[in-house]
């Protein structure tokens, strides 16, 4: 380094500190980029530039990497640990030639490794991003360009507080050299892909131009679908084509968002000041791969799970802090109120009906538009749930936008699109009141000014909060497994939905369900819920509430459900320290120790966050209460058991095994709980530890509820097997709240009308019920006396009670209906046999009048 750099560097240090406040993305490169410590490391940054390597200076030693002003020695040379691709023009904008010299430094780092087997140097790209601000589509400016000396400056003082040092993963050299050769041409295919790479990753993070609005507006106009359906209209309502025009735009007005990059700005400070004042933490887990995502071009669509109203401005949060651009997000027509709706939309929001049906306009509009987001390469959110879950279980997924996605693919899309799951959990919500008055029967409070105010007044810290993505799916490849012609389709001028749209729709949304699930995070709050839930008297001492969650976090870990699950890394005293610090427990202490307990209003409330992860325990639940009830069994009883009621499981839970895994799965899960001692397994029997009954007791409960349901409903089905669907859904809904109330059942998810239409929809899919709607009652019975064999008997006496009384009083309604029936028919024909017997007994007055005068 000359005397000048080193100048240069000191006199830059101190305005940098005061001035530049960079966030580094990802904030832990050594696990998300798989990056060695133990191997050389190398800098690669995009263009010459003094700030930008003293930035990534500052934030390579906050994280724990190589300083790159450090010297690194390969094969007894010194050479340095950062390079340059391209010079930055100068103070006079005077260009060096600097493309060579890098290209000559990487010749020489493929040769060094020609030399030495051993030797594996990493490449590490680094691009210091001062501002991510897309600009506009009516002013093109090039994606990356260099800055001279008055240009860094004013970007330092205008965008310091908005610096991205941005890492991407890193290139093995040693890779290159054993599979592409070490020749000069590799070194020039190395720097080329480097500037794609630096292209895209700032695109990636800007995003695409912004529209022009009304550009926008003239552009639908104008497009093909909403021409021909305007003159349709105009047809039909014999109105002229400008007044439906005129319409078609005001629905293009209410929809369509108008994004703003200093909204975002200002928003990412004052959300970050929220988030602090709510949660203790946001732990986001694997969004490394969202980004590889955006950087190789793809469409995102984000589908997540929705809890809260907080899940809008938390996802952009997250993915603002990511290095990624917030998304567009579909928000219902309920939020466009004054004056969070201008807000709203200026942060990505465009507001969407709750209904289409019988406006054809609408729909083609909205369909256009969001073709047009997909087109220009905005990335998308919706809610596929359609509304927050009440309940804390994710809802079967309402299937139009995705429909509508496909559609735009149908287009002619160039780019592939990818459907990215997103899991988002709370250890507390802030509605779940309301959303337990709700169930109650309370209607549902209209989003107002007020509302959101005294919302902000309640604000208080609500624990820790998750963003977990999860896996990816990629609607192309996905189509060309399922549908191998699904591109015949394509027309750019009409939108298609040609015949295997709608199932294809259908199973694509199981399946994006499914991988939401699959990302679920376990939390302290929610692991103390399931526990003291499945307590008789919802309570337990303080030592068998620790050693249960351990139980749980020990299933977790060592019989992981998903590879996109997370857990915390708090020990399970830990995790019941920081349940009980969110005051929701009553804790009572006498000379033993400490009882911790659940009041019953809030019993209820923490079934909703029981429910966020009853998932990921229901094998082992099931496993543990079938054990239980029981007591020895061998392993092919458990097998057979678990196969016949797993289908009604994965259909309501969105459980990802298939029935060909469970074999393996069911012995993973049985030796687990054989190591933790709840169980006793040989390659046979299986018995209960009476030592651990109490640990086996907790987690059996936990599926308790969900198999007293499926009794329910079978033995409707089992005494009337002529029922049709929609009175087995609502009777079945019926009985389960009865029980609830005779049993003191508090979970609103019981009697959940949503669950039991998932339960009968599954027992026409596996055959119980067939396609004439015709009762299959050897399979039904069969079920039954498993489920029979599960259930407490003061449950099965209670529900076949109920199910005969219900039944009872159907007769009754019935006989009632016929008696009244006949007494309408008598009363109907009582005048004509009244009139029958007058004109009888006349006819028989007038022959007795007539006999004398007859001859004898």
């Amino acid at each position: 380094m000359s005397h000048w750099q080193r100048l240069t560097r000191a006199t830059l240090r101190a305005p940098l500190s005061l001035l530049v406040k960079s966030q580094s993305v990802p904030a832990d490169p050594v696990q998300d980029l798989g990056l060695s410590l133990d191997r050389p490391l190398v800098y690669v940054l995009p263009f010459r530039s003094n700030t930008d390597l003293l930035t990534l200076r500052r934030d390579a030693l906050k994280l724990g990497l190589p300083d790159p002003l450090t010297p690194i020695e390969i094969n007894g040379q010194s050479m340095m640990r950062y390079a340059f691709l391209d010079n930055g023009p100068s103070l006079m904008n005077r260009q060096r030639d600097l493309p060579e010299l890098t290209q000559a430094w990487l010749s020489q780092l493929l040769h060094a490794h020609q030399q030495d087997s051993e030797l594996d140097v990493q490449l590490l790209p680094a691009s210091v991003l001062w501002g991510r601000k897309p600009g506009h589509e009516n002013k093109a400016t090039p994606r990356l360009t260099a800055m001279n000396g008055l240009q860094k400056l004013w970007a330092i003082l205008t965008q310091g507080r908005d610096c991205l040092v941005r890492l991407s993963r890193p290139v093995s050299i040693r890779y290159m050299a054993d599979n592409h050769g070490t020749d000069d041409a590799i070194a020039q295919k190395l720097a080329r892909v480097a500037r794609i790479h630096f292209s895209r990753q700032q695109l990636a993070a800007s995003g695409p131009q912004l529209p022009n609005r009304q550009a926008l507006f003239r552009r639908l106009l104008n497009s093909k679908a909403i021409e021909k359906i305007v003159n349709e209209e105009a047809k039909r309502r014999d109105e002229p084509v400008e007044k439906v025009q005129k319409e078609a735009q005001a629905m293009m007005d209410e929809i369509a968002a108008n994004f703003s990059y200093g909204l975002v700005r200002s928003g990412d400070r004052i959300l970050g000041w929220l988030w602090n004042r709510l949660y203790k933490g946001i732990n986001v887990s694997h969004a490394e791969q969202v980004r590889q995502l955006a950087q190789e071009g793809h469409e995102i669509v984000y589908v997540p799970c929705h809890r809260s109203h907080m899940d809008y401005l938390l996802l952009s949060y997250v993915l603002y802090h990511q290095g990624l651009v917030p998304p567009h997000i579909a928000a219902g027509i309920n939020l466009n109120f004054f004056p969070a709706g201008p807000i709203f939309r200026r942060g990505g929001a465009f507001f969407i009906r709750r209904s289409f049906r019988g406006n054809k306009l609408y729909s083609t509009v909205f369909r256009e538009y969001l073709a047009e987001l997909f087109a220009r390469g905005y990335s998308v959110e919706y809610f596929s749930e359609g509304g927050r879950s009440r309940t804390g279980r994710l809802l079967t997924a309402k299937t139009g936008m995705l429909a509508m996605t496909i559609q735009a693919m149908l287009r002619g899309l160039k780019r592939p699109v990818t459907l990215v799951p997103v899991y988002i959990g709370y250890e507390h919500v802030m509605e779940v009141q309301t959303y337990a008055k709700e169930l109650r029967g309370k209607r549902k409070e209209k989003e107002n000014v007020g509302q959101v105010l005294r919302t902000i007044r309640k604000l208080r810290n609500l624990g820790q909060g998750y963003v977990n993505f999860g896996e990816p799916i990629q609607l192309n490849q996905y189509l060309n497994q399922n549908v191998p012609n699904w591109y015949e389709a394509i027309n750019p001028l009409e939108p298609q939905k040609p015949s295997w749209m709608t199932p294809t729709v259908n199973q694509l949304a199981g399946r994006m369900m499914t991988h939401i699930n699959s990302a679920a995070a376990l939390n302290g709050m929610s692991l103390c819920a399931m526990a003291l839930l499945a307590s008789g008297q919802r309570a337990l001492s303080r030592q068998d509430l620790i050693a249960q969650v351990a139980c749980y976090l020990d299933l977790a870990r060592e019989v992981p459900y998903s590879a996109f699950s997370t857990m915390p890394n708090q020990s399970a005293e830990e995790l019941v320290d920081s349940a009980i610090a969110m005051d929701k427990f009553v804790i009572e202490k006498d000379a033993i120790g400490e009882i911790i307990s659940l009041t019953r209003h809030e019993s209820i409330l923490m079934t909703y966050y029981r429910n966020n992860i009853i998932h990921l325990f229901a094998l082992p639940s099931l496993i543990a209460h079938i054990a239980l009830q029981y007591q020895n069994l061998t392993r092919d009883e458990l097998h057979e058991q678990i196969v016949a009621i797993y289908p009604l499981l994965k259909a309501e839970l969105f459980m990802p095994f298939e029935q060909a895994q469970l074999p393996e799965i069911i012995d993973s899960i049985l030796a687990e709980l054989s190591r933790q001692q709840l169980l006793r397994c040989d390659n046979i029997h299986i018995q209960i530890n009476r030592a651990r009954l109490r640990s086996v007791q907790l987690l059996g409960r936990t599926i308790e509820e969900t198999l007293q349901r499926y009794c329910i409903s079978l033995t409707v089905l089992a005494s009337r097997p002529e029922i049709a669907q929609s009175d087995l859904e609502q009777q079945s809904q019926m009985l389960a709240q009865r029980l609830s109330r005779l049993h003191g059942i508090n979970a609103p998810e019981f009697f959940d009308k949503g669950v039991f239409a998932i339960l009968v929809n599954t027992l026409h899919q596996e055959g119980y019920i067939d396609a004439e709607g015709q009762t299959q009652l050897n399979q039904v019975d069969g079920l039954l006396d498993i489920l029979n064999q599960l259930i407490s008997a003061d449950m099965k006496l209670t529900i076949a009670a109920v199910a005969e009384h219900h039944d009872d009083e159907d007769a009754s309604e019935k006989t009632d209906t016929s008696e009244a029936s006949a007494s309408n028919a008598i009363a109907e024909k009582a005048p004509d046999t009244e009139a029958k017997t007058k004109n009888e007994v006349e006819v028989k007055e007038a022959q007795e009048t007539k006999a004398p005068s007859k001859p004898a």
